[in-house]
């Protein structure tokens, strides 16, 4: 479960193992802070999402975050609902650092902006717009695969 957590914020499998590894390092050393108040995984989930946005945050290459304002696309969330869980995570993590990051906050972990905001040291406006493009690029992903296999099956007939 939170190897799936930390793939979604990773660019690929072996950046996501080495997020996990340091997330249940952090988990181990800080398990008498456990009060058995809520449930385990909730606990190990939010240790595992902290850890993702520090490695996030230490491997930034791009500081500058985009700001600019995207308009709505219709039938978005519908296109993003109809993938499959893995193939959703593969496209995730074609995304620009910034743009997956404040996807996954959002659309995976149910964040709000202003949290998103603060965690990550950005304006609210740059939240919102990070998450517009994120979603205007997994769009765009899905529908240029569709346009490839729409030609493949052309071409077989």
């Amino acid at each position: 479960m939170m190897k799936g957590v930390c793939l979604r914020y990773s660019k690929n499998e072996t950046e996501a193992e080495d997020v996990l590894q340091d997330s249940f390092i952090k988990a181990f050393d800080k398990l008498e802070t456990f009060k058995n108040e809520g449930a385990l995984g909730g606990w190990l989930r939010k240790i595992t999402v902290n850890t993702a946005l520090e490695f996030y945050r230490k491997n930034k290459i791009d500081s500058q975050l985009l700001t600019d304002d995207i308009e709505n696309i219709d039938d978005e969330i519908n296109a993003i609902q109809k993938l499959e869980l893995d193939d959703l995570v593969f496209k995730i993590q074609q995304l620009p650092t910034g743009f997956r990051t404040v996807f996954n906050l959002y659309a995976i972990e149910g964040y709000n902006h202003k949290e998103i905001g603060e965690l990550l040291s950005i304006s609210n406006g740059t939240s919102k717009s990070q998450y517009s493009r994120a979603k205007k690029l997994l769009i765009k992903m899905i529908e240029d695969e569709k346009q490839i296999e729409l030609t493949n099956l052309k071409y077989a007939k």
